[in-house]
């Protein structure tokens, strides 16, 4: 039986809209997939920040049907020797660099179908070194679009490249973390994930900047322009202002540290 996304390619870069460049991505694709068709996740991933990349991607795939394949194209590497993977995991595929962008998504999948692709037949003829999402990536998510065998890109791999997070670390009993994404509200999202913290909110306290947080189940708990930190969507605490900007608020930016007394 056909899966309902087989198909549906989801597109994630940093390429931006003014230039051709998604566009072409769309050409290759079609080229070989005629049936294909397109979700544009976003394209302003800011250039080059993986990070920003593996947050926003990781945010969007679950909620696709099964079949669906996702290209995620974040690569300051482009034209030096790390891999490019294809990847099957819950039922979808995924396309890009190894260099954690996939990782996130990956990460809760039980023995994700890893390949590192290396077979040329599936590749454009010409190859340029600045611009391997049009000559390597965009013609295999077609081939998986199109229903075509993973196992036929390349040869099969062990584990992902990590996305690079900061540590988290205990100290008595505190641990100390850091902001990793800010979204487009001004949510300042950090590595503390729920599993860290007392099953009870409120035997949590959070700081940052030298101020008290108070831990809550949504955004419309907060007092208004009150700073709060509560479990976001994509499951690590976020800090957050209801109907405000953390960020501009309190000029959050990622890698600033915060504290919490558990």
């Amino acid at each position: 039986m056909k899966a309902a996304g087989q198909g549906l390619i989801a597109l994630l870069t940093d390429f931006g809209t003014r230039d051709w460049y998604v566009a072409t991505l769309k050409g290759v694709i079609l080229s070989r997939c005629p049936q294909a068709r397109f979700v544009d996740i976003t394209h302003e991933v800011p250039p080059q920040d993986v990070l920003a990349g593996a947050f926003t991607l990781a945010a969007a795939c679950p909620w696709f049907p099964p079949g669906t394949t996702f290209l995620a194209i974040v690569d300051p590497g482009v034209g030096t020797s790390r891999a490019l993977i294809a990847a099957r995991a819950h039922g979808r595929y995924f396309v890009g660099p190894d260099n954690g962008l996939l990782a996130l998504s990956l990460q809760q999948a039980n023995h994700p179908q890893l390949i590192r692709l290396t077979k040329h037949r599936y590749w454009l003829t010409a190859l340029s070194q600045t611009f391997h999402g049009r000559d390597i990536l965009a013609p295999v998510a077609a081939h998986l679009a199109a229903g075509g065998a993973i196992a036929r890109l390349g040869e099969p791999m062990v584990r992902l490249a990590p996305l690079a997070l900061p540590p988290l670390r205990r100290e008595r009993k505190r641990l100390r973390g850091a902001i990793v994404h800010i979204d487009t509200f001004g949510n300042a999202i950090t590595n503390v994930r729920p599993a860290a913290l007392p099953p009870q909110p409120r035997d949590v306290v959070f700081r940052y900047q030298q101020r008290k947080v108070r831990m809550v189940s949504s955004y419309a708990d907060g007092r208004p322009n009150e700073l709060i930190a509560l479990v976001g969507s994509l499951g690590f605490v976020e800090l957050a202002i209801r109907n405000g900007s953390a960020a501009r608020t309190l000029h959050a930016k990622r890698g600033d540290s915060v504290e919490v007394v558990v």
